[in-house]
């Protein structure tokens, strides 16, 4: 494990502050040094993606396959070492993170497959119809493009499958468009360990070196400096709606907006109606706590409010 931050898929020094992961349920910290990146690392990252764009959307749709799917190998291939890290770092089970872990390499080899096939770029030909009245047609032809170095931000309730090398990172890859990846403050080993597993990735299908780079940092100004880079051309981001907010504002405000592919928390009214509360109520209880306590509250960031009442209050429910 290797707390450096990776530039151009080269793990680079810095003289910034060292940064340790904490055992949420232990208060611990846990093994490792990890180094916040700079201003400087963000514009190195997103040059070098810039440069390996222009080779990499280019390149044979099975050599990428191929790429996705060695990340998926060299995942798979940390095995316990990642699920008991992941687990050290995020409090969740075992038995949890080994099914996200399959989740993750699934994800991979999926896209692979995705691309392999080849028909999502959604290619159309419209010939030439010169003798169309009352005028001709010409010849249009469209089909999807990779659009450049998209910025993913890893996922607070997801170490693996929505982080470093999650669906984000994958569908981005999949695509031709380089990645920069900003960990997680709260996963920085498990993002080191998959960090590696992409570089080696990388090395053994020859994919250029600006295709993936990953920083560190324990606040906003990293993030922040990677919205607002003019090289940047895409965001993906999940986490609260706060959060994701601040970054499609960033993003607005650049001289040349980008888009943010933002999966963001909720507010979400629960109903329990009468005649069920008395029947089940218990149940109902139960399956309730459950729902907002599955995988440690991890699955969604959303606050639930509860509403109770009966059939004679007068209650207009197209306000929810």
């Amino acid at each position: 494990m290797n707390g450096k931050n990776i530039v151009a898929s080269t793990y680079v020094e810095v003289n910034e502050k060292s940064l340790q992961a904490v055992n949420p349920a232990t208060g611990l910290t846990l093994e490792g040094d990890f180094f916040k990146a700079s201003e400087r690392l963000v514009d190195e990252a997103l040059t070098a993606a810039t440069t390996a764009f222009y080779t990499y959307r280019n390149l044979n749709k099975d050599i990428k396959a191929a790429f996705l799917n060695a990340i998926a190998d060299e995942i798979g291939n940390l095995g316990e070492e990642l699920v008991n890290r992941a687990s050290a770092e995020s409090g969740l089970p075992l038995a949890r993170l080994q099914g996200e872990l399959g989740r993750t390499t699934g994800q991979l080899r999926l896209f692979a497959n995705v691309v392999a096939e080849g028909s999502w770029v959604d290619a159309i030909i419209d010939t030439a119809l010169p003798e169309r009245q009352p005028l001709p047609r010409a010849d249009i032809r469209r089909m999807l493009i990779p659009i450049g170095p998209v910025v993913v931000f890893g996922a607070s309730n997801f170490p693996l499958a929505f982080s470093v090398a999650g669906g984000d990172t994958a569908s981005a890859l999949a695509s031709g468009c380089p990645v920069v990846v900003k960990a997680h403050p709260a996963h920085y080993g498990t993002s080191a360990l998959v960090g590696g597993a992409i570089i080696r990735a990388a090395e053994k299908t020859g994919m250029p070196k600006g295709v993936f780079s990953l920083l560190y940092d324990d606040g906003y100004n990293i993030g922040a400096a990677l919205v607002q880079h003019p090289l940047t051309k895409a965001v993906t981001f999940t986490g609260s709606f706060k959060g994701g907010m601040a970054l499609v504002n960033l993003a607005q405000q650049r001289e040349q907006p980008i888009p943010v592919f933002a999966e963001m928390g909720s507010i979400n009214p629960v109903i329990f109606l009468p005649q069920a509360i008395e029947k089940q109520a218990e149940e109902l209880a139960k399956k309730y706590a459950g729902s907002i306590t599955l995988g440690q509250d991890s699955f969604v960031p959303t606050r639930a409010y509860c509403w109770l009442f009966s059939l004679r209050d007068s209650i207009n429910l197209k306000r929810f």
